[in-house]
């Protein structure tokens, strides 16, 4: 993990008078490119690093900055520890306990309640309140082939039911809203997927290693071309259902109707997954237009009565 690896470079440099970027690759696994990028973002954090050439030559921090435990801002200490032990939560690994250590030993003894204080001002449990529990399990399998370039076999279910067997390079594990993903190259497409964890059976993580490609970061925020298919629809909607329909409206949207009811100007693409979601409010949503949506929510609630009949 990146922010591991740039303490422990940090550390490495305060105990070693000079290191190599080979040395350092070797140490961390990664491509002398890898170090050189992670020497620019220490640089760019304030951290005089330099470097020289030749017999003997390698990455040193600058003899006159003299580094102490002050280096970093109360609210940089809090923001670092908040979000290490919050990931740690779900995704484990040696690496962060180390990250965790590493960044408390900065924090001088007169500042730790206040930096404690700090950092648990925000919680973030990314477990979730029930469900698949599968998924922390396929977390470190993943977590796990990432670090040793292994490649990972797995049967997929798409959203339309249909399976197929996978085996793929993985590159990237992606939180998303609330739903874990993971990028890869998919030897059985030919090119990079993004897929979801949930949808994931019989994960195996294969002995066979792979030799990382260009990597293609996958593309997740399709806002505008949301917002661009998007229609408002009106909804009438009773009150026991307010905090659900706050998840895809914001509350400016909508008209009080009575004491028990609210008129909504809803966010609206004509797709399955939308009216399936509109379907799910149950009694407590009414659509009242346009026509169109309405008779389609009529229809498919009258198929779902005929089958329980």
């Amino acid at each position: 993990m990146k922010v591991d690896r740039l303490v422990s470079i940090i550390m490495i440099l305060l105990e070693k008078k000079r290191i190599g970027a080979q040395e350092l690759a070797d140490r961390f696994e990664v491509s002398p490119r890898t170090i050189y990028r992670d020497i620019d973002a220490i640089n760019m954090a304030g951290i005089p690093v330099r470097s020289t050439s030749g017999v003997g030559g390698g990455f040193e921090i600058m003899p006159e900055y003299k580094m102490d435990k002050r280096v970093f801002s109360t609210a940089e200490l809090s923001a670092l520890l908040m979000g290490l032990s919050h990931l740690s939560g779900m995704v484990r690994g040696e690496e962060l306990l180390s990250a965790l250590a590493k960044v408390r030993s900065f924090i001088p003894a007169d500042r730790a309640k206040e930096i404690d204080l700090k950092a648990n001002q925000i919680s973030i449990d990314l477990r979730p309140w029930m469900g698949n529990r599968n998924i922390q399990t396929c977390l470190e399998t993943i977590q796990t082939a990432l670090q040793e370039n292994r490649l990972l076999s797995f049967a997929y279910v798409d959203g339309h039911g249909n399976q197929t067997e996978r085996t793929v390079e993985p590159y990237q594990l992606v939180l998303k809203g609330s739903h874990w993903y993971f990028q890869g190259y998919c030897r059985f497409r030919q090119d990079y997927r993004l897929f979801r964890l949930s949808r994931i059976f019989h994960l195996q993580m294969k002995a066979e290693t792979f030799s990382p490609r260009e990597y293609q970061k996958p593309i997740l925020d399709y806002s505008e071309a949301l917002e661009a298919m998007q229609t408002r629809i009106r909804l009438r909607i009773h009150k026991s259902i307010l905090d659900r329909v706050l998840d895809f409206c914001g509350f400016e949207n909508f008209t009080p109707d009575g004491a028990e009811h609210y008129l909504v100007e809803y966010p609206f693409i004509e797709n399955d997954y939308y009216l399936d979601m509109l379907l799910s409010f149950g009694q407590a949503c009414e659509c009242l237009a346009p026509t169109r949506i309405r008779e389609e929510l009529k229809r498919r609630a009258q198929a779902i009565a005929a089958m329980y009949e």
